[in-house]
């Protein structure tokens, strides 16, 4: 680690510690756990749910599902925004469904989708809908941002399909997609597991979260809220290594180790 990496490092773990610090401090002036638990007291009860068989279900059936929605709004996403900058015409169909989709709250999709979806699905549902304009609008600002003088010169060199897009339309369009993923993501699991709080599927995350409410188990409340916090941005750091790896090894890049 250089010096500027450890500098970094501790900044960021002394914000954590100083943050844990002020909740340890809230906690003990309020002196309620029914109302704030201390961060020790989310931590034991973290460390009592990680053995049971229950929690590794529950995570396994928000996760798929969550990653389903991201998979499914992703690969419609891309195939969209090429449509759309290939045809005045789907451009013209598309914008008011994904202004539609950008301007509708969560809670009322959830709603509507109830009447729709079973509450088992709803999580894929959601997820999908909140992925799909972010990455329809993140692959065509890359679309848009390829080389001109690239694009003219294949055109007369007339070069196939595969060398076209690996070498203009790929590196055009990664980063954005890379950019465009790591919002998605931090979306799909909140309007998921929102969904699920609604839907109340049964064996979820959404499901222990609406229990831990309604019998006023602070402390699992807040170690399932970790839970989640640990999930998304875990899943956003592997999904974004492995396709920063594939997109060098398209592009011809040797991936750093």
């Amino acid at each position: 680690m250089t010096g500027t990496g450890s500098k970094q490092f501790f900044r960021r773990a002394g914000a954590v510690v100083f943050w844990l610090a002020v909740w340890q401090c809230a906690a003990m002036a309020i002196g309620q756990e029914v109302f704030l638990v201390s961060p020790v007291q989310a931590l034991r009860t973290l460390l009592e749910l990680l053995p049971q068989a229950a929690f590794w279900r529950r995570v396994g059936f928000s996760s798929g599902r969550i990653l389903l929605g991201f998979g499914l709004g992703a690969a419609a996403g891309t195939l969209l925004a090429a449509a759309a900058e290939l045809s005045p015409l789907a451009d013209t169909l598309l914008a008011p469904v994904m202004q539609l989709v950008k301007a509708t709250p969560v809670a009322s999709f959830i709603i509507l989708a109830l009447v729709w979806v079973r509450g088992s699905s709803l999580s894929v549902l959601i997820s999908f809908l909140m992925v799909l304009p972010v990455l329809c609008g993140a692959v065509r600002t890359g679309i848009r941002s390829a080389d001109v003088q690239l694009r003219e010169m294949a055109r007369v060199f007339r070069l196939p399909l595969g060398r076209r897009l690996r070498a203009i339309w790929l590196p055009a369009v990664l980063p954005a997609f890379q950019q465009g993923c790591s919002v998605a993501l931090g979306i799909c699991w909140k309007s998921g597991i929102a969904a699920e709080v609604i839907g109340l599927p049964n064996g979820s995350i959404g499901d222990a979260l609406y229990r831990a409410k309604i019998t006023l188990s602070t402390g699992e409340l807040f170690a399932w809220t970790f839970v989640i916090i640990l999930l998304s941005t875990g899943f956003e750091k592997l999904f974004l290594a492995l396709l920063d790896r594939a997109a060098k090894a398209v592009t011809g890049e040797v991936p750093s180790c």
